[in-house]
């Protein structure tokens, strides 16, 4: 059995696919799945998502349009108890140095202070969270 990296509840996390680096990641272990904040969400005939990233609170957003094969919709029950359809696509994050595949759900969360949320399909079995400490990724850089 390998170590679990401790984290804390805010870290740091780049995607790579999406040229977003050094993104504000809130840590939710209430949450079963990842989601990202973007605008002008679409999918096209083809099966491809296409949105924009863009927010003038997040300095980490580039405002381009991207483009990525749509993985699946979820069906997301959010916290306030509503459920929603979400497009989910597949990336790939830097996190704590390494590099890892994952899912993440679309969603406009404008009216949230974190662009990017952590669920526990990605925290399992290899990460444990101190609610007690906050950027623990910028002691490994």
């Amino acid at each position: 059995m390998h170590e679990k990296k401790i984290i804390g509840t805010k870290e740091i996390i780049s995607i790579v696919d999406l040229e977003l680096y050094d993104l504000d990641v809130k840590i939710d272990t209430g949450a079963d799945s990842n989601a990202l904040h973007c605008d002008d969400i679409f999918i096209d005939e083809q099966n491809f998502v296409h949105f924009k990233l863009l927010d003038e609170v997040h300095a980490s957003y580039h405002g381009k349009k991207m483009k990525m094969p749509l993985y699946k919709i979820k069906k997301i029950k959010s916290s306030n108890g509503q459920v929603e359809e979400r497009p989910s696509i597949k990336i790939n994050v830097i996190f704590f140095g390494r590099k890892y595949k994952t899912v993440v759900s679309l969603t406009d969360r404008s009216d949230m202070k974190f662009p990017m949320l952590i669920g526990k399909k990605f925290l399992a079995n290899k990460f444990l969270v101190d609610v007690s400490k906050e950027y623990l990724t910028k002691e490994v850089k």
